[in-house]
């Protein structure tokens, strides 16, 4: 068995990775069937300018569903292995395994990409393919190129995530900031009303890649999916450096 096999089976093994993928998949649809009342009149009152956004926009609370994944393919190594040994963790026998521990994180990265971009393509095709069937001719049919960009903002929030918790080696408080920032208030949305450059935080810029209306900023979906993918690459080279020097 590959290490790659060998950590998706062990990502898929565990209980709250299910709950990732139940919210990923069925939240974002389900959303779609929930709204359609408000959503009609919002475009017979014309609050929608561009209602080729309408299906991708529902992705956005999907997208909770690759941040758990990203967060318990690390949080899960942290967990105490039992009570007759309370200092250990899963972390200590996964190294003895794989004493390399660059080659353990490249795998654990491959492995969750693969699962959330799954999910992602998953959840985005049935997701717009609702959004049509509720809505019929009101929405324009997605350009391909959109749908990819929304799988890969899908792809690179997982990521994040999967690089936030070995940074901070805490998924509860990893999870809470995501969440929140997501879904409750979004410190990043709030920073792009005092300055432009806000508009190239992570989480803000990715969604250029796919939606034509963000806030009072527009960014080319090219240049944003090379400024999020950035992003990530960066905090991940963090995260491999700090994995590398203090976890034993």
């Amino acid at each position: 068995m590959s290490l790659l096999d060998a950590e998706l089976r062990k990502l898929l093994g565990l209980r709250t990775a299910w709950v990732g993928l139940i919210v990923g998949l069925l939240a974002a649809p389900a959303l779609v069937f929930v709204s359609a009342g408000s959503t009609r009149r919002a475009i017979a009152e014309g609050l929608h300018t561009d209602a080729s956004d309408l299906g991708f926009q529902t992705l956005g609370i999907g997208v909770l569903g690759a941040m758990i994944l990203g967060v318990v393919t690390v949080s899960s190594e942290y967990t105490p292995t039992g009570e007759d040994a309370p200092g250990a963790r899963q972390l200590t026998t996964t190294l003895a395994a794989m004493p390399r521990r660059a080659r353990l994180l490249t795998a654990k990265g491959a492995a969750l990409t693969l699962v959330v971009a799954v999910q992602g393509l998953v959840t985005t095709v049935a997701t717009l393919a609702l959004t049509r069937l509720v809505h019929g001719s009101l929405v324009p049919s997605p350009a391909p190129g959109r749908l990819a960009g929304a799988v890969l903002y899908w792809v690179l929030i997982g990521l994040l995530a999967y690089a936030l918790t070995l940074i901070f080696r805490n998924g509860i408080v990893t999870l809470t900031v995501l969440v929140v920032n997501t879904s409750i208030v979004s410190v990043s949305y709030l920073l792009t009303k005092v300055t432009s450059a806000a508009v190239y935080l992570p989480d803000i810029v990715g969604a250029h890649m796919f939606l034509n209306e963000v806030g009072d900023h527009d960014v080319a979906p090219v240049t944003a999916g090379l400024v999020m993918s950035a992003w990530v690459a960066a905090l991940l080279a963090l995260a491999g450096w700090l994995f590398g020097r203090r976890d034993a």
